[in-house]
């Protein structure tokens, strides 16, 4: 089946063996959902809260309420400030509230590393480049076709993570921006105005199909999540580099902020909890989420769309990534407004 076809009902997932807020549990829970009704993430997050229903002791109602944008950020906002860290408040949030947060969105009022996680959803990323076929671009590649005309959404967006990982690299870049979704940036290379695109979130293999037919080669990928926190090779691109092994950063400004913008693009959505959560309150969601995870419709949806899901040590480093904010941001925005004529909003 297509992928967003598959977040209907629920399997049964196991009780719980866990007492710790057994009796607490009888009240409704909320999972609040970073999104509007019928988005994305609140599609998830109706499928998270239907399958943790059975996986909370005493099988408590779970409440999903979506409020906000696509971005996620004003639910954010609602997480940090109004969620009471009880037990019985969570989040699903899409990971683009942290490219927010690291572009210094003037509507972030939200700190993503004080989260406690639970889950991730992870996606792939991939750069698409104009080549011949069955070649397997280099940096000398990249370099005679500078600057490259790459199709893009905006820089609060996870095409960041590619322009961060080319400047990284040296490559000058002409963005051509405005382009929302993969549908407009293959129609836009399709018709030759512009010779690179970066396929990022669900369903990237169905996704780079057409690009593929109409002659585009994989340049890199964004990775996988690896131990440490560090970034492993993509299972669906085995052998294709990341942009850290084609060469060494320019400046170690471009090197960290890549790094933190290709930690928040291959999160297609994350679980959190409100700092300050009790410890036992945090167990018994970690342990919910995970086993909701295992359910047949959660774990078919995640295969459908191309996501991975991850234990919360994933989400933790991920957060961890932007740890930076504070000190490197300022020089960011001054790159990203030297460079491309941009001002946070």
């Amino acid at each position: 089946m297509k992928r967003r076809h598959l977040l209907g009902a629920l399997g049964a997932a196991a009780l719980l063996p866990n007492n710790a807020l057994a009796q607490t549990a009888q009240r409704p829970i909320t999972l609040l959902v970073a999104g509007p009704k019928g988005g994305q993430t609140s599609r998830w997050g109706s499928a998270f809260a239907l399958a943790m229903s059975d996986t909370f002791p005493g099988t408590p109602n779970v409440v999903a309420e979506p409020i906000g944008g696509l971005d996620g950020v004003t639910g954010a906002n609602r997480l940090d400030a109004l969620l009471v860290p009880d037990g019985h408040n969570g989040a699903i949030l899409p990971g683009v509230t942290l490219i927010a947060y690291l572009t210094g969105d003037s509507r972030v009022h939200y700190d993503p590393t004080h989260w406690t996680p639970l889950l991730a959803g992870c996606n792939s990323g991939v750069l698409m480049l104009r080549g011949p076929k069955g070649t397997v671009p280099t940096l000398n590649t990249l370099q005679k076709m500078a600057p490259l005309r790459m199709g893009a959404a905006g820089l609060q967006s996870n095409d960041i993570a590619a322009l961060l990982a080319l400047a990284r690299l040296g490559i000058p870049t002409a963005p051509i921006f405005g382009l929302h979704d993969s549908a407009e940036k293959i129609r836009a290379f399709i018709a030759g105005t512009v010779d690179a695109v970066f396929i990022c979130g669900e369903g990237v293999p169905e996704d780079i199909t057409p690009l593929l037919a109409s002659g585009a080669v994989p340049a890199f990928c964004i990775g996988a999540p690896g131990p440490g926190g560090t970034a492993g090779p993509d299972p669906l691109f085995p052998g294709l580099a990341l942009p850290t092994a084609l060469g060494p950063a320019v400046s170690p400004l471009l090197d960290s902020t890549y790094e933190a913008a290709a930690a928040a693009a291959r999160l297609d959505f994350m679980l959190v909890l409100p700092r300050l959560t009790d410890p036992n309150a945090v167990a018994l969601w970690r342990s919910a989420t995970m086993n909701s995870a295992k359910t047949p419709a959660v774990h078919a949806a995640a295969e459908a769309s191309s996501i991975t899901l991850q234990p919360a040590p994933v989400l933790a480093n991920a957060l961890t990534a932007l740890s930076i904010v504070p000190t490197e941001q300022p020089k960011l925005l001054s790159f990203l407004a030297k460079t491309y004529g941009w001002q946070p909003g």
